[in-house]
């Protein structure tokens, strides 16, 4: 994906007020759908243009996104987008399952807010159908958030969005995006089931099951990758 021609097509969505909280939604949008990858370094100017900004309004997004811990600032080099490390991953997933797992475990009669459930996972068999690996794995975040957003809880909701963001920045150590994302579309489905039966006991165990796995193949992943260069 051409991240430039996205930004160019997201300028819309600024309308008539762009503020920096706005353009750093975009950004973390384009960081969920992966169209940065970690230790990339932004362009200011290419932004600032894409999105008929102010530089003054782009600092302050990337200022944001930085306290967000989705982006780098260094000295006389520029902004980057932020490379994970092992213990972002553990973080990530225990705070996953804190969240997760809590939510769906309380389900007792199938949620009002299931078919934005079903909704990402239709996403996720669309993207399957098509081999588009990578966009199954978005559809796969957009499932976990709608699993949070059962809680009907702006504050999880924002909470999690966050934690999306940086897991789209692990994802890119995994070389093989079709193998790794693929099977968990079934695991969604099976997950969906137990939703509409009212089942969130079920549910929360073949979630956390998920989990563990998932976190097992990420640290394998970086336990392999090949060292970055230097600068």
């Amino acid at each position: 994906m051409n991240a430039s021609l996205s930004l160019e097509a997201d300028r819309a969505l600024l309308g008539r007020t762009s503020t920096a909280e706005k353009v750093a939604e975009i950004l973390r949008t384009r960081i969920i759908e992966g169209a940065f990858q970690p230790g990339e370094r932004l362009a200011e100017d290419k932004i600032v243009k894409a999105l008929s900004i102010s530089r003054n309004t782009l600092r302050e997004a990337f200022r944001l996104l930085t306290h967000a811990r989705l982006l780098t600032h260094e000295m006389n080099r520029g902004v980057f987008v932020r490379s994970l490390t092992t213990d972002d991953v553990r973080d990530l997933y225990r705070v996953r399952r804190m969240i997760e797992c809590s939510v769906v475990s309380a389900i007792t009669a199938p949620p009002a807010g299931l078919a934005q459930v079903e909704a990402a996972v239709a996403e996720g068999e669309r993207a399957e159908r098509a081999g588009a690996w990578r966009e199954l794995g978005t559809a796969n975040m957009h499932f976990h958030q709608a699993l949070t957003g059962l809680a009907n809880s702006p504050r999880l909701d924002e909470m999690m969005q966050q934690i999306i963001a940086e897991l789209r920045l692990a994802f890119h150590v995994m070389n093989d995006p079709e193998r790794f994302h693929g099977p968990y579309l079934s695991r969604n489905q099976a997950i969906l089931i137990d939703l509409r039966r009212g089942d969130g006991p079920s549910a929360s165990e073949k979630l956390s099951d998920y989990l563990t796995v998932a976190e097992t193949q990420l640290l394998a992943g970086f336990a392999t990758r090949s060292p970055s260069p230097a600068p």
